[in-house]
């Protein structure tokens, strides 16, 4: 079976080896952390020369390590296997099984021949924990589902078309996309939503009220794209299904999901205001197979799919994103002062760099070319635009200085490095 390659989370840790930090591998269960750090890391540093005895494995989700995830048992295993002062790399796999990690991993801050990796898959290895609980000497390396492009390389199918049908609906777990049956991902991704993942939230956080999370799951799942918030969630509850869950604990489900990395939450931003607005937000899936799943495959509008699927894309890319706002002053037919808001789908930001991007699956005639590039037309900076099309459309810059970017072009090419690269 070919081993899907996975370059650029390799690339980082090839970067990050021998800094002085720890490197701390997060992301969602089951897209692949374990294997990049055992497999590809560690087949890297054996065909590198690194000997076998200087390269520490343990997998603390492994039955027969139980005794590991004692704190002292697992600095004393680590301290014993260390005989000399080579280099010694610590790879520790779902470290969070230890009580007291925090302590163990920073016990070899000061050893000069050890250089710490560990994965890990809840909300304690969050940016902001990282930086606390490692006294500002830890490195966050976020592992995301495949991309497309990580996809392609695995995929048996006939075309980029079918190809992209297959992800957007089934996702980018690499278990999922190795498997040749539909049926077999369809169970598969069903079960793994609500034997791990809903599971260990539940266990985590001591949830009892299992209906009322779950509600608040499908919610967000059948509307990604939405603006939505907790308020409003609260309101639908009520009026639609007669419940009585409070705002606040929509708000504590919702961080919950964020926390497990299944939903990423994205904040408006005014442009012309250049501020931000607190509520209400859009949530996207962190993998579209995941979210399908969710919903029983029944849920499958184009638009959003696309929406979530280039949210996580540029994400992946190393983007902040963020929903814009446009507001437009401007009088109606009668003279009368009018004020409208105009939505931009994402405003991407890295470092001083920036582009506007809209999604569209097609814009089969003047009016739809219209209605997606007004709001980009309102903007009056000098950043790229860009609309990101579905289909056969070729990547061109129209008479309105916006790219149309084929989507095939946008997901396997560098032509949005290269649009981000121009605002330097």
């Amino acid at each position: 079976m070919t081993a899907i390659k996975r370059d650029y989370y390799l690339n980082r840790l090839l970067n990050s080896r021998n800094n002085g930090m720890i490197k701390i591998v997060t992301g969602l269960r089951r897209c692949g952390k374990s294997f990049l750090l055992f497999n590809l890391f560690y087949d890297h540093l054996k065909k590198n020369g690194v000997d076998d005895a200087h390269i520490i494995k343990v997998d603390l989700e492994d039955r027969r390590n139980k005794e590991l995830r004692n704190p002292d048992a697992l600095l004393g295993y680590i301290d014993k296997s260390m005989c000399d002062n080579e280099m010694y790399y610590i790879l520790l796999d779902e470290v969070q099984h230890v009580p007291e990690f925090a302590d163990v991993l920073n016990s070899y801050l000061k050893v000069p021949n050890a250089d710490v990796y560990v994965t890990g898959s809840n909300s304690r290895f969050l940016s902001k924990d990282v930086v606390t609980e490692f006294r500002g000497r830890g490195e966050e390396i976020r592992v995301r589902p495949l991309s497309f492009g990580e996809f392609m390389t695995v995929y048996g199918g006939a075309s980029r078309e079918d190809a992209l049908l297959e992800y957007m609906t089934y996702g980018g777990l690499p278990q999922v996309a190795m498997m040749p049956s539909r049926e077999g991902k369809e169970e598969y991704l069903k079960n793994l939503f609500e034997s791990t993942y809903i599971r260990d939230i539940k266990e985590r956080n001591s949830i009892r009220r299992d209906a009322d999370l779950e509600e608040v799951i499908d919610t967000l799942a059948s509307s990604i794209g939405t603006l939505t918030n907790p308020s409003k969630l609260q309101n639908t509850f009520k009026s639609v299904k007669n419940s009585s869950i409070s705002s606040e604990t929509i708000k504590n489900y919702i961080d919950i999901l964020q926390d497990a990395f299944l939903v990423e939450k994205s904040v408006r931003y005014d442009i012309k205001g250049r501020k931000y607005i607190g509520t209400p937000a859009k949530y996207y899936f962190e993998d579209l197979g995941l979210r399908n799943a969710r919903l029983n495959f029944r849920q499958v509008d184009a638009g959003h799919l696309m929406e979530n699927m280039l949210y996580n894309e540029l994400r992946l890319r190393g983007l902040s994103v963020d929903v814009g706002q446009v507001v437009v002053n401007g009088k109606d037919a009668n003279g009368k002062s009018v004020r409208k808001s105009f939505e931009v789908d994402f405003v991407c930001n890295r470092g001083f760099r920036r582009c506007y991007i809209q999604s569209a699956v097609e814009m089969p005639t003047p009016q739809k070319v219209a209605q997606e590039q007004n709001s980009l037309l309102h903007i009056n900076d000098g950043f790229s635009k860009v609309i990101v099309v579905g289909g056969m459309t070729p990547t061109h810059q129209n008479e309105e200085g916006i790219l149309i970017m084929n989507i095939f072009d946008f997901l396997l090419g560098d032509g949005l490095v290269a649009v981000i690269e121009k605002n330097a």
